[in-house]
């Protein structure tokens, strides 16, 4: 698959961050099953734990409108170097997909494909709940 649209899009939701404190700004593009494409940036706060990650921004956006499944996600921040998401980031992500493809966009555009089940091995989520428990 063809992820240029997506990266440019990652790119163009840097310019959307709050981050006063960092000045390091993040975009996030959300693809989802349906083809919508969900933006996020990184939202800051004085406290610094109240902050939000772009990659979870997206989701968030999408998860209020419906949306569950998810094709792949794209993610940029202002350096010319990829910018992996956060461990917080990937479990969160996890909730939704074992294996969704994460695409690494550095400011120049130049982009890698990875995904979460490289970025997040031997991973906990929602099948996980569902295991038979032994008492």
């Amino acid at each position: 698959m063809d992820y240029s649209d997506l990266a440019k899009k990652s790119l163009e939701a840097r310019f959307l961050s709050y981050s006063p404190y960092s000045d390091f700004k993040v975009g996030a593009a959300l693809l989802t099953e349906s083809g919508e494409i969900f933006l996020g940036a990184n939202v800051e706060n004085a406290a610094y734990s109240p902050c939000i990650c772009a990659e979870r921004s997206a989701f968030i956006c999408a998860l209020m409108k419906g949306h569950k499944n998810f094709k792949a996600i794209a993610v940029s921040s202002m350096v010319d170097d990829y910018t992996s998401p956060c461990g917080v980031c990937r479990q969160f992500m996890r909730e939704f997909s074992a294996d969704l493809p994460i695409i690494l966009v550095k400011s120049s555009g130049t982009f890698i494909e990875t995904s979460l089940d490289v970025l997040l091995p031997m991973s906990f989520g929602p099948d996980d709940l569902a295991k038979e428990r032994n008492e």
